[in-house]
């Protein structure tokens, strides 16, 4: 501003000296000098002003500067250059921000005992017990009462370590992280895990597959086409530690695998530990929680599921999550049971019976028988319901239901009727439209956008929605450079949209858990699953089904906005602190309203945590919170 006085003054004065007497053959020259002068003068003020108005607002320059430190495992972590403690943000003059931050008092929330180091809450064998047996009911999901939920931080235990790094920890996990040796005693034979000295070795085996995963993957493979792209997303029901879907991965199939809790030991939470996707789970009374027409192939060996009981009721449920065309694959009783019979220790009258209800049931689900090769089996789902609503003039059981409500899955009861698939207009044509093969599923408008069943989104939403997270997906690089070296694995998008974070992350070495809040505006599963990724329903008001320090890297993009009337968000950063590995990082995209209050909350959490600025800029209100869980353990001699 001093600067454009000084021009003023200037430029008055060559004015008062061309009136005070130049000569007249002089004046243009004059009149030219003046204009530029004063078209310069002009705009140097103008720039200055803005200058000064700039810096008038800007107490406070949030830079994304990050250091890494080194922590007692060893791996590099994020952390902030400034503890927010110790640094105080100051957004009022961009955002106009009134926000109380002295009122934010920082809860210091203590660990839990031990004795709670692999909590699940919502499948907690204590109160499972008193569920009943009938259906597998106890072992489905039986969430605490807000009185009953723990407001204190899940312990690691004592000697916990890092993971190996993918792709060795698929073949190995460090013992102190999981102590149980019950898999390797009671699956000794079946080859699933061995102790060697301080970490456990998965060699591949499992029941059905003594030669191992890779060998009976081929044998499938030697069936129907596993690598041409048209199966991508597989499921496993009863998955022990998840070997097959560990194999499957290299073959571009990810595979969602489930086990209910303490069927055998913490077998999720190795599953989890390898870096293979898993969730607890069990086929009960109610509906898995994913939506209709999800998986190219689902998979059960030896999974102990009574499929020929309750009306089919469980392979009618496997109808419903499996896509138009699909595969369902049984290994086990009573396949082969002419061979195996002794060894199952049943007689061959009641393994015939069982096959032969099976086969009746899949005939009735309209289902085409493709292969029986030695212990394998394989059916294949129509590709459309033209012909089996024909068959229910033959078959009276199960009928068509008359509900399309097919995708909801959150606390909602199976059903004993088929799902009905959406019309078509020829014999040969797929319900509800083809999927590309993969990779080229992923960028492919889902035909659930292009046939518009999921009501205001658009294929232009679509394309928009994939360069916005290419774009942010880049600014993270930046902000965390180990996300691209290999440093996280395991991935959960706690609000996954249409999947765009999992779809820019796809060429690095980890997967995305992809989660739709129930009870979101748009139900987008369907269309996560359609590009070729996995994920689930869940309300974040409670806690996920999985087992403690199961996760490397946690995407939370405007959860907080959407939870804050819904439920205490203190539980919700505790249920993320508990699933969160030591050492583990949070992505928060939120208002600076929501950020701020989560980092006082998190700073009593002992995170270390910095509000960064948008990828767009300083003048964006949404800001990010970058935020590291540090590592600690439980004591081994604390009392229980």
């Amino acid at each position: 501003m001093y600067v454009c006085c000084i021009a003023l003054l200037f430029l008055a004065g060559l004015m008062a000296k061309e009136q005070g007497g130049s000569p007249k053959a002089r004046q243009p020259e004059f009149q030219r000098m003046r204009v530029t002068l004063t078209i310069g003068v002009i705009g140097l003020c103008v720039a200055s002003y803005i200058l000064g108005a700039w810096q008038g607002t800007s107490t406070t320059s949030i830079q994304p500067s990050i250091m890494y430190t080194k922590t007692q495992c060893g791996n590099p972590i994020l952390g902030a250059s400034t503890n927010s403690s110790g640094t105080r943000l100051d957004f009022q003059a961009h955002h106009q921000v009134s926000f109380n931050e002295s009122s934010l008092v920082v809860e210091k929330i203590p660990p839990c005992q031990l004795k709670y180091s692999e909590y699940t809450p919502c499948q907690d064998p204590r109160r499972a017990r008193k569920f009943p047996k009938t259906m597998m009911q106890y072992r489905e999901r039986h969430c605490p009462r807000k009185e009953e939920l723990f407001r204190c931080l899940i312990p690691a235990p004592p000697k916990y370590r890092n993971p190996f790094k993918w792709p060795l920890s698929r073949d190995y996990a460090w013992y102190n992280n999981i102590p149980h040796r019950e898999l390797s005693i009671e699956k000794a034979v079946q080859n699933w895990i061995q102790v060697e000295g301080k970490r456990f070795r998965f060699p591949g085996g499992g029941t059905m597959f003594p030669h191992g995963a890779d060998a009976y993957i081929d044998d499938i493979n030697a069936l129907i086409p596993l690598t041409d792209g048209n199966i991508r997303t597989a499921l496993d029901t009863g998955c022990g530690v998840a070997s097959w879907g560990a194999y499957l991965i290299k073959r571009d199939i990810i595979t969602m695998s489930f086990a209910p809790r303490d069927s055998h030991e913490a077998q999720v939470q190795f599953a989890l530990e390898r870096g293979v996707p898993a969730m607890i789970g069990v086929m009960a009374t109610q509906r898995i929680p994913y939506p209709a027409r999800a998986f190219d192939m689902a998979h059960c060996s030896r999974c102990l599921i009574p499929w020929n009981k309750l009306d089919g009721i469980y392979l009618i449920e496997v109808d419903r999550v499996l896509r138009p065309g699909g595969y369902w694959i049984l290994s086990g009783p009573p396949i082969h049971w002419k061979r195996h019979f002794k060894g199952w220790e049943r007689t061959e009258e009641d393994l015939k019976q069982e096959q032969d209800e099976i086969e009746d049931l899949a005939k009735r689900l309209c289902w085409k028988k493709v292969v029986e090769k030695d212990d394998l089996a394989i059916w294949q789902k129509p590709v459309n319901h033209i012909e089996c609503v024909n068959s229910r003039k033959v078959y009276e059981t199960p009928q068509i239901c008359k509900s399309i409500d097919v995708d909801s899955a959150w606390y909602k009861k199976m059903e004993t009727c088929i799902s009905p698939l959406p019309d078509v207009n020829s014999d040969d044509e797929v319900a509800g439209g083809a999927l590309e093969k993969w990779p080229k599923r992923a960028f492919t408008v889902p035909p659930r956008i292009s046939r518009g069943s999921v009501s205001g989104l658009t294929t232009e939403k679509f394309q928009e929605d994939n360069k916005l997270w290419a774009e942010r997906v880049d600014y993270y690089k930046k902000l965390i450079p180990p996300l691209t070296k290999g440093r996280y694995r395991n991935v959960m998008d706690m609000n996954a949209g249409m999947g765009g974070f999992a779809a820019a992350l796809m060429k690095y070495p980890l997967w995305v858990m992809n989660v739709v809040p129930s009870g979101s505006a748009h139900d987008t599963l369907g269309i996560i699953y359609e590009r070729g990724f996995i994920g689930t329903y869940q309300d974040w008001c409670e806690a996920f089904s999985t087992y403690p320090r199961t996760y490397d890297l946690i995407h939370a993009d405007k959860v907080f906005s959407f939870y804050q009337e819904r439920c205490d968000v203190t539980y919700i950063l505790l249920e993320m602190d508990r699933i969160l590995r030591p050492e583990g990082t949070v992505i928060f995209r939120d208002t600076v309203e929501a950020l701020v209050k989560i980092q006082s909350i998190t700073d009593g959490m002992s995170w270390k945590s910095q509000i960064m600025d948008h990828e767009s800029g300083p003048f964006n209100p949404e800001k990010i919170l970058m935020a590291v869980k540090t590592y600690w353990t439980g004591e081994p001699t604390q009392k229980q």
